[in-house]
């Protein structure tokens, strides 16, 4: 559903008193007073996080460097991605060899005959769309293989163009006789963002290859098979209190076999058991009948980014049901311990120490020091008895021997309505630490609801808004689009949301990736393609709450009651008690300028030099794109102050934070 009035975020311009004439048709509201002195609850440093799913090619084809599309063939065709060149019509020069009783995790590889000169032999992978190639970065190939003894064939490897023009070559020849790694590096010429990887046989002879794979060299922290450098950056840029993973529904599985299970996911990346990714076909309108999970971004890779980026690590685990929209499968309760004990083995995967069973398994991987998880959560968006009966299991052997961990249960799909009051009731039940809503609703529905959490148990449980997103057109749309009259719903809500930070503890936009060539669903707080990010409005308005989340809560008044809407107007504030520094957000949902006045009720001395940062756009309609990726970005001015007493002009369509510094 559309809004029916004009929204957008509120542009606040704050100077001194005096040095700003405001325009006379701008009406003047009631003073806006900050409680500078009188701080309400601490913010939590995990108040603004992200939350990672493998939708939209988050993963795989995303954020996981790898070019390669099926590099180990075990994919349900297992030559998708990948197609033949021949001289024969003979099936048996180039043939899938299955080995699964003996190779359960990795059973699939490609066996190659090659007849001398009566070429040509060739195999040329296609990637995830096409491969993001650039100009000057060199690629790591990387390919399982084995030759038996009289074999000459060698591979001539080729890196191409869209157009078929080769960027770079180097030629492999395998030497072992059994399965070993070989490895080449190209560098490439030109940029093109469809290459492609071709491996040509030359030869007479067999050779056998499995995880063909291809990396640039310049990933995160250039290590070598990593995560993509400009993605993982951009989740840096928000500096997130939490890094939630690995879902999500991915968690669930749209039947049990293929619900995410983490002790597949560590370890030699060859070894790691590819399943499809429950995105494949849950969409009629973007069918991706190539979507996997390769698990080579697995629970090690999530742990490994959540530090990398200073963010505490929230891994979600099954809770022995699958999708209720799906299959609904259970776990019979008799049955539930295999599960109960992955949940504590993962403890002691992320936390043990490195002589521990678990523990050892990290240390091996290169991270002998504990990871130190706080938090866990059981089950991703279940609903009814069937989930409360499993979670009291979890929640008691976990209680009993890790007591310090912090559990996350759940409230289901939806902010409200039969089955959300029936979770509110049965968690009365138990202790979870957090609880986690989640809301796709309209733009409107985030303006109505910034009151949502004053009112809330402040003896009870505190909350994890763990996914949230205005949807333009309506839940599930292939039309929802990251517009700005989004982003400013959603900021409305987040004054809302940090204005309860006593009771509010983790938020996190979702989902977080979308491929702009292969995503499922939108709107999406990142877009990126094979060579390109950019953060959406919605991106910037979290960024904008993340860096300047504060320490404390301060109360910011208008005639003695918080600013919820009221003339269109948001507001929440905080105190820096690093920096010192007061900082006000005001959100201005109207259609027309407004003016006020801003006291800051302190004994504190306020320097002359503040900063004001403000994003804004004209049009509700608007969006970034790759053309335009900072159309609508935060800019960052100086502001003078003299006095405790601020002149504000709340403009439309904008955001602003205010930073006021204090002796």
């Amino acid at each position: 559903m559309r809004i029916t009035s004009f929204i957008c975020l509120a542009l606040l311009t704050m100077v001194a008193a005096g040095t700003l004439s405001c325009e006379e048709k701008a009406p003047a509201l009631a003073p806006l007073i900050v409680e500078v002195d009188q701080t309400v609850a601490q913010i939590q440093p995990t108040m603004w996080g992200i939350f990672f799913e493998d939708i939209n090619f988050g993963a795989d084809g995303g954020i996981y460097a790898e070019l390669v599309k099926n590099r180990s063939f075990e994919f349900a065709i297992p030559r998708m991605g990948w197609s033949i060149q021949q001289a024969s019509d003979d099936s048996s020069h180039f043939v899938i060899i299955n080995r699964g009783q003996t190779h359960p995790e990795n059973p699939r590889f490609m066996r190659v005959k090659v007849d001398g000169n009566k070429g040509p032999w060739s195999m040329t992978n296609s990637g995830f769309r096409g491969m993001g190639l650039k100009q000057g970065v060199r690629y790591l190939f990387s390919v399982l293989a084995a030759r038996p003894e009289g074999s000459t064939v060698t591979m001539n490897l080729s890196l191409l163009a869209e157009n078929g023009e080769v960027l770079g070559q180097t030629t492999v020849t395998p030497q072992n006789t059994d399965w070993a790694s070989c490895t080449a590096t190209i560098e490439c010429s030109r940029t093109d963002a469809r290459g492609r990887l071709r491996i040509e046989f030359q030869g007479t002879g067999q050779l056998d290859l499995d995880m063909v794979s291809l990396f640039p060299s310049d990933t995160w922290n250039n290590r070598q098979g990593g995560l993509r450098a400009d993605l993982v950056s951009l989740l840096a840029g928000l500096k997130p209190g939490f890094l939630r993973f690995p879902g999500g529904c991915i968690v669930e599985g749209r039947e049990l076999a293929t619900r995410y299970q983490w002790k597949k996911t560590i370890g030699d990346p060859a070894r790691r058991q590819l399943i499809v990714n429950r995105w494949n076909t849950e969409f009629a309108h973007r069918p991706t009948p190539d979507y996997f999970q390769s698990f080579g971004l697995g629970f090690y890779e999530y742990f490994q980014l959540a530090e990398d980026i200073g963010a505490e690590p929230l891994p979600i685990l099954n809770c022995g049901m699958a999708c209720q929209f799906n299959t609904a499968e259970l776990v019979p309760m008799d049955q539930l311990d295999e599960y109960v004990q992955d949940a504590l083995d993962l403890i002691e995967f992320a936390n043990g120490p490195a002589d521990s069973p678990w523990g050892s398994i990290r240390a091996t991987m290169g991270h002998p020091e504990p990871f130190g998880m706080k938090y866990l959560g059981i089950g991703n968006e279940q609903w009814g008895p069937q989930y409360f009966e499993r979670y009291a299991v979890f929640e008691k052997a976990i209680r009993d021997r890790y007591p310090d961990i912090h559990l996350v249960s759940g409230t289901g799909p939806a902010p409200s309505e039969k089955l959300f009051d029936y979770a509110k009731e049965e968690l009365k039940k138990y202790t979870p630490n957090l609880v986690d809503e989640h809301y796709y609703r309209n733009p409107e529905w985030f303006l109505e609801n910034a009151t949502r959490y004053d009112n809330y148990d402040r003896n009870s449980y505190k909350i994890f808004a763990g996914e949230y997103a205005a949807q333009s057109e309506f839940t599930c749309s292939p039309d929802n689009k990251n517009n700005w009259e989004c982003a400013l719903a959603e900021a409305a809500f987040m004054t809302g949301l940090e204005r309860n930070a006593d009771v509010v503890h983790m938020t996190s936009y979702a989902p977080l990736f979308g491929h702009l060539d292969a995503w499922q669903w939108t709107p999406n707080l990142i877009w990126f393609d094979n060579l390109n990010a950019y953060g959406t409005p919605n991106y910037y308005v979290q960024q904008m709450f993340s860096l300047h989340r504060g320490t404390d809560l301060l109360r910011v008044l208008q005639e003695g009651k918080p600013l919820t809407g009221q003339n269109g107007i948001y507001a929440s504030a905080v105190w820096d008690s690093t920096t010192h520094e007061v900082i006000v957000k005001v959100v201005n949902a109207a259609e027309q300028d407004q003016t006020c006045r801003l006291t800051l009720n302190t004994a504190r001395e306020i320097l002359p030099e503040g900063e004001l940062i403000v994003l804004q756009s004209k049009d509700k309609e608007a969006v970034n794109s790759i053309a335009q990726p900072t159309l609508i970005a935060p800019e960052s001015n100086p502001l003078a102050l003299n006095g405790k007493d601020l002149e504000i002009k709340l403009t439309p369509q904008s955001l602003t934070v205010v930073k006021v510094r204090t002796r």
